[in-house]
């Protein structure tokens, strides 16, 4: 099942912060892990990627792999070097009050990963 970036945001209540003109992408699956070489080697492209890590590296990561977008959980404030480098290399960046746990479980309910 896939899922556009825009129902997602919309039923989850999550917060754009890069990306506003990404919301159309289609979402293939979902990822939560905070280590980025854990990341690197597992998640798949069109991945939707739940962590609380929120330097600029996970852009780097998005983007290497062709993610879907990131959501940062847990009610952690993207730095802004890497809300820059989200705007610049085109990485819908989402925030949540959300526990990275409690997100992956709704992600699930809605249909990603089954």
């Amino acid at each position: 099942m896939t899922l556009k970036l825009g129902q997602i945001v919309d039923n989850l209540g999550l917060k754009v912060v890069t990306g506003t003109d990404l919301l159309d992408r289609e979402v293939q699956g979902g990822y939560t892990s905070d280590l980025l070489s854990w990341v690197m080697a597992h998640a798949k492209e069109g991945c939707l990627w739940i962590t609380v890590q929120n330097h600029q590296n996970i852009v780097a990561v998005a983007s290497l792999l062709g993610l879907a977008g990131i959501i940062v959980a847990e009610g952690v404030e993207v730095e802004e070097k890497t809300r820059e480098k989200g705007e610049k290399e085109k990485v819908c960046i989402l925030t949540t009050e959300k526990s990275a746990y409690e997100i992956s479980g709704l992600l699930y309910q809605m249909g990603l990963g089954k």
